[in-house]
């Protein structure tokens, strides 16, 4: 996936009137976060922010350009009006690369259980798995292929493959789907 990129300013006017300035300017008032804390009152073009923001998913990385000093972020948090169908704030959360991260994800499932196909019914048992990686080795969505999974078969958490560098926390054992057999 291409590496998003988007482009900031730090400010130092706050509050509610330099935000409202702001947003009739074409600009979103927003803050960074880094890993100690410190946070940077900054501004985002609203285009830009909105192209990057609709097409991402909250484990994608993107590349904030604050005034010439790029580093790689989370979209942690947005403010947003659903009558007006727009963004009033952003939190972005800054990390070096260097110290692990603890994500969950919502499992998806790709193909139809071949036990379904069959009559069965596929149960699923685990919604979700947690997973500690760096931040730049975070798939940006776990997909699991059940197509293989027969009537009587389980899929346990041991049999997702997401690489080396990504480690899987929820326990190896725990199923996350079954086929059952169909009822008579």
């Amino acid at each position: 996936m291409e590496q998003m990129v988007i482009t900031a300013k730090v400010r130092s006017e706050t509050g509610k009137k330099a935000a409202k300035q702001l947003r009739a300017n074409g600009r979103i008032p927003a803050v960074v976060y880094d890993e100690e804390g410190k946070a940077t009152s900054i501004d985002v073009d609203k285009v830009e922010f909105n192209k990057v923001w609709r097409s991402i998913t909250a484990t994608t990385l993107v590349t904030l350009n604050v005034d010439g000093k790029t580093c790689d972020a989370f979209i942690r948090d947005t403010e947003y009006d659903i009558m007006t169908d727009s963004v009033l704030h952003a939190d972005f959360f800054a990390v070096t690369n260097t110290k692990k991260v603890v994500r969950t994800y919502k499992l998806q499932y790709s193909g139809t259980p071949a036990g379904v196909l069959k009559g069965g019914f596929m149960v699923k048992n685990t919604p979700e798995i947690r997973v500690s990686a760096l931040p730049k080795d975070l798939p940006v969505r776990v997909v699991v292929d059940v197509s293989k999974v027969n009537i009587g078969d389980v899929l346990h958490v041991k049999d997702i493959d997401l690489g080396k560098a990504v480690t899987i926390l929820t326990p190896a054992d725990a199923s996350v789907i079954s086929v059952a057999p169909p009822r008579s």
